[in-house]
């Protein structure tokens, strides 16, 4: 049962929703109109849902379900109440004790997914969200693995590898010099994000 908007994204449109079945409260992403007619969009959105449904980790947002619905494509995930880093960073820079925990839970979940063979090429302050899980102060959630994919030196054969000529999926201010010249990535790209992530949580500046 969707509630009300929470706010939209290029790959999706997100509301807060409750699962009348369990009783609990979610939150739905769900792909626009006018980008479902997109094989390749749909493809990327399926992927998002396989990439998240793969991780079990208390700092990566929890998928919950996948499905479709007269034409329409949508994931039930973990609802995550807070502020973004993001929003977080529009008053200052953060104590350096608060930076190191912060930036070593993140760390952790980018280690999770790497074990697995994930790059998430979109890490960035507007995809951590700072909650309050199980009474922690800030406790960061890791945010849509949208543009994620599979490391290339990790895909078994025959699998297939997303990409569109000229085109280059990510936010360039964090972006590693190898995804923005195309480049294949692996984990590393994401430790440079993450890397421009602490200098910014650190000095209150990109």
């Amino acid at each position: 049962e969707v509630v009300s908007p929470l706010g939209a994204g290029g790959m999706g449109e997100v509301y807060r929703a409750r699962d009348t079945r369990l009783g609990r409260e979610v939150a739905i992403k769900v792909l626009p109109q006018h980008l479902s007619d997109n094989a390749e969009v749909r493809t990327r959105f399926e992927r998002e849902a396989r990439t998240i449904s793969g991780l079990n980790h208390p700092n990566i947002c929890t998928l919950f379900d996948v499905g479709r619905e007269n034409e329409t494509d949508y994931l039930v995930m973990e609802l995550v109440e807070g502020e973004t880093l993001a929003d977080r960073l529009m008053k200052g820079p953060l104590p350096a004790e608060q930076v190191i925990r912060i930036g070593g839970e993140i760390a952790d979940a980018l280690e999770e997914a790497h074990r697995a063979g994930i790059v998430h090429r979109d890490l960035k302050p507007e995809n951590i969200f700072l909650t309050s899980a199980g009474g922690i102060p800030d406790f960061p959630k890791v945010l849509d693995f949208g543009l994620a994919k599979v490391s290339e030196r990790e895909m078994r054969p025959g699998s297939l590898i997303l990409t569109q000529e000229g085109m280059v999926f990510g936010t360039p201010e964090f972006m590693s010099p190898e995804q923005a010249q195309g480049k294949t990535l692996d984990g590393r790209s994401d430790i440079y994000s993450l890397g421009v992530i602490l200098f910014e949580m650190l000095t209150g500046k990109l």
